[in-house]
Parts: structure tokens; sequence; C-alpha cells
């Protein structure tokens, strides 16, 4: 199996509950076990126009999928939950991103691993390192103390919203 991080964001239609039926269906996704959840953070949206703040977690999943199949996966789950893909980083009910995938990394068309924003977005650089060692090494970004040490995570704000308890810090 291979460990595979995921970012969860929401901003629409009851942020957490959204967040929450997200983990719920990462935990039932096939061939896959979830074995980690961050803590919740409230970030400022990014993006046009005015929007809700938004709740951001990652999670750290067991998997045999691969990275396309796993995208394919967390897509039906952000469609299912009612995302739109009408406006690029405008407000949406969930959005999942495939982060991490073990230490491979990817370009193609669909999908770039690691993520290509991972460095420069607190709201999803804080709740990935909730997750790893703080030794880790990001294929391709370096340290992840050195990425942390250039984003003072300012904006963000964590908020007492418990994922499920059996995989939370």
């Amino acid at each position: 199996m291979i460990t595979a991080c995921v970012a969860l964001g929401s901003n629409l239609q009851e942020p957490a509950q959204q967040l929450l039926e997200a983990v719920a269906a990462l935990q039932g996704l096939e061939d896959s076990r979830l074995t980690r959840c961050s803590r919740v953070y409230r970030s400022t949206a990014v993006g046009p126009g005015e929007q809700p703040d938004y709740l951001n977690a990652a999670v750290m999943l067991e998997t045999r999928l691969t990275p396309l199949a796993l995208l394919d996966a967390l897509q039906r789950i952000e469609a299912r939950q009612g995302r739109e893909r009408e406006l690029r980083w405008g407000p949406r009910t969930l959005d999942l991103d495939l982060l991490l995938y073990g230490d491979q990394t990817l370009n193609l068309p669909r999908l770039q691993i690691p993520h290509p924003r991972i460095a420069e977005r607190d709201f999803v650089l804080y709740p990935l390192a909730d997750l790893l060692p703080a030794d880790c090494e990001l294929p391709g970004l370096g340290p992840l103390t050195a990425l942390l040490a250039a984003r003072p995570g300012a904006d963000l704000q964590v908020v007492d919203l418990q994922l499920p308890e059996e995989h939370c810090r």
C-alpha cells in the first residue's frame, strides 16, 4: 500500500458538516484505509470576490489505488457533496486535493504530485504538517521544517472541531 495525503476544504453549506461527511466517505474508500486526520483550521478565502472563510484539514490514507484512480475517487466524493466546478478558486462545498502519493512525483495533465501549491498555502501546509514527521522531506520541495519556517501561518486559526476521534491527533 502507498501512503497518500489529501487536503480538505469547504466554505459553503455548513463547512464543518461537509468535512465530517468527506472524512466518512474517505473512510469507506475502496482499497484504502484512513490512518490519520489533522486538526481543523479556519482560513481566509483565496480567490475572486467576497467569500466566506474556509475550514481546512488534511488526512492520510494507505491505498492500493493508483494516483489517477484516487483522484477520480476524490472527485466523485466532491460531486456527491455538491461540488460545482464553475469558477476557479471560487467558493465550494468541498475541495479534495491529492497532495502527496508516497515519495512519487507526477506531472500529468490532470494531476501534479506533490500538489504544486503546497508551499504557497498555509491552509494546506499546516494541516499537512500535522500528519507528517517534522524531519520529513517533501519530494521536490525540500524539508517540511523549512517550508513551515517560510510560512508563518498568521491567517490560520485552529477550530474546535474534531474529525473522527480514532484518527485525530
